[in-house]
């Protein structure tokens, strides 16, 4: 076990490289070709920011995968990949591919869902799919069809709760280190070392990625957002890992202590974020795809705080989530654990309203 340690440091450092080579080469590339991301009413950022950030992920991800596999290998232990992991490169190269393309050319957003079920359609059908709640509301073993649309619907929506909840400087990226930190912990300590060493890799760019994204000076060049090729790369990805570590699989027995719904608890800001705001937005009559300032980061800034201070909120947040689950799913089931996580979210919504009012309210008197 100690060597995949070693392998983990050693494939977060080279993709971190990488990424520092990779994300001024992309930024030069951006200024040449004036492929930016234009400031409009919506959006909070105030200059015209190179938005292909996300391109560097999967080629710093799987060069340090592949230096990896080839010296592990060459020392006669196996990390194996099978029917899954090749589905799955299948299917995360599409969303890969159809970022970019979105990033440069723009996509109609049907088209950019068809790709996003079409490619999630490739897991259940290589038989990765949701099989089981675990005792979710009472649900245990659930039949493959219905576990098929199951997979397909949390994949999609996953991949789009990270689409959405990047909307302030280091927000997704943040979350999704925060998510691949919890299920790189996960895997390892059930010696799954194959998503382990790629998760490694992936957390290693986004090091990378917020450097320029949080610290880069506009002026200069050197800063970056993801766009859809970063957003909707880790969305899938992240959408998977929740597939595979709740299905159950007799081979692999993960510590039940951290319940299934942990894998949702990495992420369950951006979910959560997303319900609210569709909900809010049929509520008052539009459209629950249509683009807002609704999102929990626009009412952290609403409330008075700046970018960072309300990423530090939100990255806060996140973290008492976990260890608040990973404290109560040791006493209580996961369906009651999961309504104290709705109540927590309300209140913290119901919280920033009255400060946001009270806020306009001064404004106002002024």
């Amino acid at each position: 076990m100690d060597i995949y340690i070693f392998w983990i440091i050693g494939v977060f450092t080279i993709s971190a490289i990488c990424g520092f080579i990779f994300i001024p080469i992309i930024l030069n590339f951006c200024k040449a070709k004036k492929l930016y991301d234009i400031p409009n009413a919506r959006k909070i950022h105030k200059n015209a920011i190179p938005r292909l950030g996300g391109i560097s992920f999967m080629p710093s991800m799987f060069i340090a995968f592949a230096v990896a596999l080839a010296i592990i290998n060459s020392t006669h232990r196996q990390i194996t990949i099978n029917l899954w992991s090749m589905y799955f490169l299948a299917s995360i190269v599409l969303i890969y591919i159809m970022g970019i393309v979105d990033d440069i050319l723009g996509l109609p957003p049907a088209i950019k869902f068809i790709v996003q079920i079409a490619s999630a359609c490739l897991l259940p059908i290589s038989g990765l799919y949701i099989n089981t709640l675990h005792g979710f509301f009472g649900i245990h073993e659930i039949p493959y069809h219905i576990g098929f649309l199951l997979t397909v619907f949390i994949i999609v929506f996953i991949d789009n709760a990270i689409n959405l909840i990047d909307g302030i400087d280091g927000l997704a990226a943040s979350l999704a280190i925060l998510a691949l930190g919890g299920f790189l912990y996960i895997f390892a300590s059930q010696g799954i070392w194959t998503y382990s060493i790629l998760i490694a890799g992936l957390i290693g760019v986004l090091v990378a990625f917020l450097y320029f994204n949080l610290f880069g000076n506009a002026a200069n060049n050197r800063k970056i957002f993801m766009g859809d090729a970063g957003s909707l790369t880790l969305g899938f990805i992240l959408g998977f890992l929740c597939v595979k570590y709740t299905m159950h699989n007799p081979a692999i027995k993960f510590y039940q202590v951290i319940d299934f719904i942990m894998a949702f608890t990495f992420i369950l800001i951006p979910m959560f974020d997303t319900v609210r705001v569709s909900l809010v937005r049929i509520c008052h009559g539009g459209s629950p795809f249509k683009a807002d300032k609704r999102h929990i980061h626009h009412k952290f800034m609403r409330a008075g705080l700046s970018q960072h201070q309300t990423l530090t909120c939100i990255i806060i947040l996140a973290v008492a989530y976990i260890a608040i689950n990973a404290a109560l799913l040791n006493i209580i089931s996961n369906t009651y654990v999961f309504m104290i996580d709705i109540a927590i979210y309300i209140s913290i919504n119901i919280m920033l309203n009255y400060f946001i009012r009270k806020k306009e309210t001064l404004e106002a008197a002024v």
